[in-house]
Formats: structure tokens, C-alpha cells, sequence
């Protein structure tokens, strides 16, 4: 007695000890609830939708599986009125005044918790039947003056969602008789807007989005809250938890980026946790059973390392008569290079088609022939696009995009060192591609799993398939696009952080130069810096430009327009390329320098940076001469006895020659008073070198 005197007085309890037990039991039972929604097929938000449901363990009833969807696209005009009638026709079987309906949308829809919490925040709502909220009215304008005002929230009714108990229910959609096409939404809401009708089925809507969230027009105000292993929406306007996420109308990739983490597809406890289902396994198969598979390569534009790229692609592991190749080539420059890899390695393969530039195909048609290929093949199960521009590191890109079952997959493309990629998971409000909250953890790789993304806007609206960009896997590097008529634009990035650092000339090697490097002169220093490939490219994008100087010595492209010791040559600034290798000496060769001579220190600033040409008939060497530098560095862009005979470089003062200069590796040494030097006589071929005058 004095117990319970002591708990009336309080104020803090409204039951006693004795019947706390009936205090609980006041709440709805779990297993009163059901959810309905309509899919007429299946699609992968759907079947998002169905995982959270089982996720909280939700009782879920589809209607007009099979069935063909006549209830309109929603974005170019109202509709929905078939789910209505599908809604209508399935309670008609339903009794128990008891039972509590959830029906909500399914395609674009996620839970992000449980019954329980979902029915108590119905029951505390306190009305029979409860809509979702939004901020927008839709379909009819003309309809707002009608709509009861509110103190707080949201004003308008939305159809993607509703709940209450079955007699209610099925009194609101009595009295429709309307067509699979009209809209639902506006027949929702004329009886919201009718006091009467409100009072009778004793309507009311979820103004502050504790049960339903809303996307369209809502989306500044939703952001992700990361709980132990669970991820919630919150909306910060009204601050609550909403049970149920809806990506209604233009805020397809919102959903699908809220998706990727509620409820718990990633947490930062558990990573990814959907990453792994569903996949489909080549381990079991033989080669001869694998799918077949046609690669559709494009190659619109100059495009530098197109040798790496074939190169790399003959290594993918994946059986090659089980590989068709459809190689769209728009691009004079890389004819040679083209027909180089088909002559060689064409015949690997199930099939190769061609396409040159001469055909003059665009590039739109390019591609719808290259997918044409694959469905008028009754064998071809994937066509796999791929632009000349990325390169395959992954030697099991196939394997691992196959792997995923999914129809449309895309493996995340990223710029060395860059925040670029292929991925970025939202639309600006102008319908450009935008960056999404998660994007730089994504490409920096602090959140390495694979989240699926909508980065197909036309997928999505046309097609209604949900693409995805697996960034679990690192599988390409994309290389620059060079914008300027001359191929060696931008190619700094491309030489130094993607050729120099994984094309054979490795990081490892080259610091551990430092201490080991070659003195075959007195002060004359030889250590290695680019690779055959970065060699390769550097010749041709030179010969792409053309301009070589006449060797005179008026020569207006310096200062005070004379050269003492002119060379057939192309200087880096005519191709706009200084200030990218000035990054490279300060970057690769200072280090070098500091070490080699102690107590001198570099800023690599330099006068002159050239590729020079020796050919017998043209220039074949360089007369004794001092450079006008405190040092140079030469570096030998091809190689001797195979491109050239003769050649080298003869330090006079030590009667001291280098006359097989090894490709890719630089001669370093002081420029005035003591290296008195020459180029020695290329007598066949042609030989390139790379030279930079350095703190002149």
C-alpha cells in the first residue's frame, strides 16, 4: 500500500507495479500489422525493399505480381490508380478489425526500422488512418487553399504511404471507381480536403515525418545517422527518426544512395554487408563453360599508352575464345598501333571487328553497333564497354564484374592522385552529376566495399535497372584526356605518376638509386628514370607536334633570339609542358642531385628543356661545347643498336665517353667550366634524347 502511495504521489507512474504488465500489453501486437504494396515485376529497388522488410521482420503481401502495369510513369503525368484497385480488391477478403495496414510503395522505398517502433508512433499519432507528409502538392496546385493548415511540418498529403486499421482503410477507397491511369494521390486527397470525409475515416497526416520520410523536396533536410551496426535517416528540420524512407518522385538517386547504409548495408563496424549476395561464381566452371563476352573498345580521340592498354588487355585472365573484340578506332594516330595488336594477337580470340577512321562512323552509332554485336549473338551473355583512355590493372576485371550478377555493373575509375573518378553518386538540382556526401571516402578508399550506385540517369528513368559501380575492387586507372591539338598536353601526370611509377620503372628501384648510383665519368652521374613505354610516348607525342627547329643558330624561341650551339629539337614549352616538368625534376631528379653533390641545393628551376634529334642526314652530333647550366640533365629516349648506331656523349677534359647510353636512364653533370663535352656521331637510325638545363 505504501508502495503504491509512494508512486501516485511521485508523478512519474501511471501504473503500479502490479499491473505494468497490462500497461505493455496496451500497445499494438507486432503481429497485427501487415504490409501491403504493389509490384507488378521485380526490379532490384524492389528486391532492396523485400531485404529490409525481412531484415525487421515485416509480414509483407504483394499485390499484381505478374500482372501489367497500366497505373502510368509518374513523372511525366499522375497516375497509381491500380494500386488502388489492387488495394481495394485485397481487403475485400480481409476481417479482422483488428488488423493494421501499412501500404506503402515498394520500388523506392526502405525501411529503417521495426514494427514495434512503427506502431507506436501510429498509436501516438492517435487517428485511425495516417499519411505520409509533403512539403510539395502534388498533382493539382489548385487544391492548396483546401489543404488545413498546421502549426508545424509538413501540410500535404502524400499517397506513397499510409497506415491504419482495416475497417478505415477499406472505407477510404470504398467509393473508388476510377481507371488503372488517374491518379491516386489526388484521390487521397480531395478526401482529405473534405472536413467531412477527414472526420469519418479519421484521417490525419504524419506532419513531422516520425513514420514516413518524403524525399522530393525534403532533401536538405535528411542527412545519415551512423548508430552501433544500424544507420538511420534523421530529418534535422523536425528532428526525428522516421521508420520508413521514400524516394518519391526526382529523388531516385537519393533513395539509392540513403540505401547503400540503411539499415545496415554499411556500417563502419561491419563494412559492407550485402557486398557477397547473390554473386555468381566462375570457380566451378571450366574454361569452356565460362560466358562468352564481347569487349566493345573505343578509342575516339589522341590517346597516349594505347600499347599499355592492349597490353594489358591480352593479360586479362579470362579464356580468350571465349572473348569477341569490337574495336571502334576514330583516331588516324593509332592506326598503326591497331592494326599492330590485331596482326599479332587477333587471331586469340573468338572474333575481332575493326572500325577505322576512315569508315566515319560517330561515335553514338559506334557504341549501338558495338551492343548489336552481343544481342544478335544467341551466345554473347555480356558486352563490355570500355574506352581506349582507361587501363585494366586488374588482371581479373572480367572475373570480377561477372562475379557480381548484376545486369548493369561498372568497376570505379579513378586519376592517380586525383579526387576524379567515375563515380559520383548524385544529381545537382540542374540534373548534373554532383559529388554525394560519401564521395570522397569512397575514392580515397577509406570506405573500400562496394556500394552500388545510380550513376545512369537514363537507366533509371528509362529503363527502370539500377546500375551499379563497384568500388570494392581497384580494376582501372583512367589516364588524361588531352583537350589540346598537341598529344603531349598534361602528360607530366601520365608519364610520371602512371608510366614512371607502374610501367616498369619501380618506385622501389628508383629509391634505392640513392645510394647506388653509377659514376661512369668523373662528376658524371647515370641512374634511371623513365620507363620503355613513358621513352616510347615521349618520341612519339614529339613527332606528333612536329615542329622541330632548323638547327640554326637564329633561334627565336629564346631569349635574345641567337644559340651558340644549336640542335634539331622541340622545346617543352612549345607544347605548353614546362611547368609539368619542372614538377618532374623537383619531384625525381632533386633528391638525386642533393645526395650526388653535397651542400648544393636545388629549386630545378631551368633555362631550356628540349627533345633533341640526331639523324646522319640531318644533325648527327653536337660539336664540344659547355651548357649554359650548373647542370643538365640528358636522358636517352631510345636505345642503341636497335634504333640507332654511334651516338653518345665524350667528356673531353676526362677523355672520357659514354657511348652506349641505356634507354630511359639519365646522364647528370655540371653544365659549365668543367664538363666540356660532345655529342659523338649517330651514324645510322635516329637518335632522341631528353635535356634540361637546370639552375642556369
Amino acid at each position: 500500500m505504501r508502495l503504491s502511495s509512494l508512486l501516485l504521489l511521485s508523478g512519474i507512474f501511471v501504473c503500479t507495479l502490479p499491473s505494468l504488465i497490462n500497461c505493455e500489453e496496451e500497445g499494438i501486437p507486432k503481429d497485427k500489422l501487415l504490409v501491403l504494396t504493389v509490384a507488378t515485376k521485380e526490379t532490384d529497388g524492389f528486391r532492396r525493399f523485400l531485404r529490409t522488410a525481412k531484415h525487421f521482420n515485416y509480414t509483407v503481401k504483394v499485390l499484381g505480381r505478374g500482372q501489367k502495369w497500366k497505373g502510368g510513369d509518374y513523372m511525366s503525368a499522375p497516375g497509381g490508380g491500380q494500386k488502388i484497385r489492387l488495394l481495394k480488391e485485397a481487403l475485400k477478403e480481409m476481417k479482422d478489425e483488428d488488423q493494421i495496414i501499412l501500404f506503402i510503395d515498394s520500388y523506392d522505398v526502405v525501411f529503417a526500422s521495426g514494427p514495434k517502433e512503427l506502431l507506436k508512433k501510429f498509436q501516438q499519432a492517435k487517428h485511425r488512418v495516417v499519411f505520409s507528409s509533403e512539403t510539395l502538392i502534388w498533382p493539382d496546385r489548385h487544391l492548396e487553399d483546401k489543404h488545413p493548415h498546421v502549426r508545424e511540418g509538413n501540410r500535404f498529403l502524400g499517397s506513397g504511404g499510409f497506415i491504419g486499421y482495416l475497417p478505415n482503410i477499406k472505407e477510404l477507397v470504398a467509393n473508388w471507381t476510377g481507371e488503372d491511369s488517374d491518379s491516386d494521390q489526388l484521390f487521397f486527397t480531395k478526401i482529405y480536403i473534405d472536413q467531412s470525409k477527414r472526420k469519418s475515416i479519421n484521417i490525419t497526416l504524419d506532419f513531422k515525418c516520425r513514420l514516413f520520410q518524403n524525399l522530393h523536396g525534403a532533401l536538405d533536410e535528411v542527412v545519415l545517422k551512423f548508430e552501433d551496426e544500424r544507420v538511420r535517416a534523421r530529418n534535422v528540420l523536425f528532428d526525428t527518426l522516421p521508420v520508413v524512407i521514400h524516394g518519391n518522385g526526382p529523388t531516385k538517386l537519393q533513395i539509392n544512395y540513403l540505401g547503400n547504409y540503411i539499415p545496415r548495408t554499411w556500417t563502419f563496424e561491419t563494412g559492407c554487408t550485402v557486398c557477397h549476395e547473390d554473386l555468381r561464381s566462375l570457380t566451378a566452371l571450366k574454361e569452356s563453360e565460362y560466358p562468352l563476352v564481347v569487349i566493345g573498345i573505343f578509342i575516339q580521340q589522341p590517346t597516349p599508352f594505347v600499347t599499355v592498354f592492349f597490353e594489358r588487355l591480352l593479360k586479362l585472365q579470362y579464356p580468350k575464345n571465349k572473348l569477341k573484340l569490337f574495336i571502334y578506332n576514330q583516331e588516324a594516330h593509332h592506326v598503326r598501333q591497331v592494326h599492330s595488336f590485331v596482326q599479332d594477337h587477333g587471331s586469340l580470340y573468338e572474333d575481332v571487328k575493326l572500325v577505322e577512321p576512315e569508315e566515319e562512323m560517330d561515335g553514338g552509332a559506334s557504341r549501338n553497333l558495338g551492343f548489336d554485336l552481343c544481342r544478335k549473338d544467341p551466345d554473347c551473355e555480356y558486352f563490355f564497354s570500355v574506352d581506349i583512355e582507361v587501363v585494366l590493372k586488374n588482371k581479373n576485371t572480367l572475373k570480377i564484374l561477372i562475379a557480381q550478377n548484376l545486369p548493369i555493373v561498372a568497376p570505379m575509375i579513378t586519376r592517380n592522385g586525383r579526387l576524379w573518378s567515375n563515380f559520383w553518386g548524385a544529381l545537382s538540382e540542374d540534373g548534373y552529376y554532383a559529388r554525394s556526401e560519401d564521395y570522397v571516402d569512397i575514392v580515397q578508399g577509406r570506405r573500400t566495399v562496394n556500394i552500388h550506385e545510380w550513376f545512369c540517369y537514363s537507366c533509371v528513368e528509362s529503363w527502370n535497372i539500377r546500375t551499379h559501380c563497384d568500388t570494392g575492387v581497384t580494376v582501372s586507372h583512367v589516364l588524361e584526356h588531352f583537350w589540346n591539338k598537341f598529344l603531349i598536353k598534361k602528360i607530366f601526370e601520365i608519364l610520371i605518376k602512371f608510366s614512371f611509377e607502374e610501367t616498369c620503372v619501380c618506385v622501389g628501384a628508383f629509391n634505392s638509386v640513392l645510394s647506388s648510383v653509377l659514376q661512369p665519368c668523373p662528376d658524371v652521374y647515370w641512374f634511371p628514370v623513365f620507363s620503355n613505354v613513358a621513352c616510347n610516348h615521349l618520341i612519339e607525342e614529339m613527332e606528333h607536334h612536329g615542329k622541330w627547329s632548323q638547327g640554326n643558330n637564329a633561334d627565336t624561341r629564346i631569349q635574345g633570339g641567337y644559340e651558340n650551339v644549336p640542335t634539331i629539337d622541340i622545346h617543352m614549352n612549345q607544347v605548353n609542358f614546362e611547368k609539368e616538368w619542372q614538377k618532374f625534376l623537383v619531384e625525381y631528379v632533386v633528391p638525386i642531385t642533393e645526395k650526388m653533390f653535397p651542400g648544393y641545393y636545388t629549386k630545378a628551376d631551368f633555362d631550356l628543356a628540349f627533345v633533341v634529334r640526331y639523324k646522319p642526314d640531318e644533325q648527327p652530333y653536337l660539336r664540344p661545347h659547355h651548357d649554359a647550366s650548373t647542370f643538365t640533365i640528358n636522358i636517352a629516349l631510345n636505345e642503341v643498336g636497335l634504333d640507332y648506331e654511334g651516338g653518345g656523349c665524350r667528356f673531353l677534359r676526362y677523355d672520357c665517353s659514354i657511348q652506349a647510353p641505356r634507354k630511359g636512364w639519365a646522364l647528370m653533370h655540371p653544365g659549365r667550366l668543367t664538363h666540356y663535352h660532345e655529342g659523338l656521331p649517330t651514324t645510322a637510325g635516329v637518335r632522341y634524347i631528353a635535356v634540361s638545363f637546370v639552375d642556369p
